[in-house]
């Protein structure tokens, strides 16, 4: 009886050692996964310290989208570097999108926690996203929401706020972002709006800009509603509340 139940045992032994193998195997792709991607993504954030994005994943969806509608591919966005951007834009944008910018570290957690309040109480979806974290995810991630998404938000949003200045994360944030069907960054759409470069804008022109950053693809900077009317008088207000911006 005892040698009958020998190979049993050798069969068992095998069966264990196979699947400490595959284990092994596993948690070495998983290791070299993460690897790949701490560098990767670190390498993409060094780049664009220096490096203006050239294209999003938005603009590229965007594009796709309006060639199923029949419409010719259109990225409108032409490149403005800080100094060539307007001092009422920059200060339109933080008081329209992130009042404490210049001291954060790239969350404002008394907002994510507002945000989760009025959530919770409404059917409307509200954010509470900085404009260090919507850089992250203009500039690297992809449309969309997920848990893994907001993830690697928060991640980019990490590493963007140790290697960029506050002044470079603004650059690139008013360059990238969604301004109109089609049109992309702060100098298309000063060109487009007010037939200006955004050198040029004033204070009501750049609130005018910053009240359609939630849905530039239904509202309008020339042709405000009521609504909007309201929130430009809101934006202007904290405007002359925040005073020069120090970079």
């Amino acid at each position: 009886m005892a040698k009958k139940a020998q190979p049993a045992k050798k069969k068992s032994s095998s069966k264990g050692i196979h699947r400490n193998g595959i284990v092994k195997l596993v948690l070495r792709v998983l290791k070299l996964a993460i690897i790949i991607f701490v560098g990767a993504s670190l390498f993409g954030v060094l780049l664009y310290r220096f490096v203006n994005p050239p294209v999003t994943w938005l603009m590229i969806q965007r594009g796709f989208e309006r060639k199923g509608r029949g419409l010719d591919w259109k990225i409108d966005k032409q490149w403005a570097d800080f100094d060539e951007i307007a001092d009422p834009m920059k200060r339109a944008a933080v008081a329209a999108e992130d009042q404490t910018f210049l001291e954060n570290h790239g969350f404002d957690f008394h907002a994510i926690e507002k945000a989760i309040e009025k959530n919770s109480k409404s059917k409307k979806l509200i954010g509470g996203s900085t404009i260090t974290q919507q850089t992250a995810k203009n500039v690297f991630l992809w449309p969309g929401r997920s848990f893994v998404r907001k993830g690697l938000e928060a991640w980019f949003t990490v590493l963007i706020e140790a290697f960029w200045s506050k002044k470079r994360i603004m650059e690139v944030y008013l360059n990238v972002i969604e301004m109109g069907d089609g049109i992309y960054g702060i100098e298309a759409a000063s060109q487009a709006y007010f037939h200006i470069p955004a050198s040029k804008l004033t204070k009501r022109q750049s609130a005018a800009i910053a009240v359609i950053f939630p849905s530039p693809l239904r509202w309008s900077a020339t042709n405000p509603t009521r609504y909007l009317k309201h929130r430009q008088y809101l934006i202007l207000k904290n405007m002359r509340r925040l005073g020069p911006l120090e970079f």
